[in-house]
């Protein structure tokens, strides 16, 4: 049996199409941007997410912030990501929430964050 590697690249964009965007990269850069370079990746997970009138995913990513500086920037993190206006080519945000919040204090200051976002397509 032969694999075509044309039809492996149309499968793969029909699957981004399918998804409702260019794919999670776009929206971790974003996402990284706006925590100031101060958070660390800790997990990322996408999963489809459909509606009657809308399709797209739903993005839960974690980011630990640790050190003062990282923890102020945390914290500006918290309050700009629900209201922030992400620019993702080919695709919206429709919600931005913060689901978890951690602190703590010893032996230096850590601040873990999750946030989840819900992707449409921008047609």
């Amino acid at each position: 049996m032969r694999i075509d590697p044309e039809g492996d690249r149309w499968m793969a964009k029909a699957a981004r199409r399918r998804s409702g965007g260019s794919g999670w990269r776009p929206l971790l850069t974003a996402v990284m941007e706006l925590a100031g370079g101060k958070g660390e990746l800790l997990r990322h997970a996408e999963r489809p997410w459909a509606s009657v009138t809308f399709s797209g995913t739903r993005h839960t990513i974690a980011l630990c912030f640790t050190g003062p500086e990282a923890t102020a920037a945390g914290e500006a993190f918290l309050e700009a990501v629900p209201e922030h206006e992400f620019a993702l080519p080919g695709q919206l945000v429709a919600d931005a929430a913060v689901t978890v919040v951690g602190q703590e204090m010893v032996p230096e200051p850590k601040l873990t964050v999750e946030v989840e976002l819900l992707l449409l397509a921008d047609v």
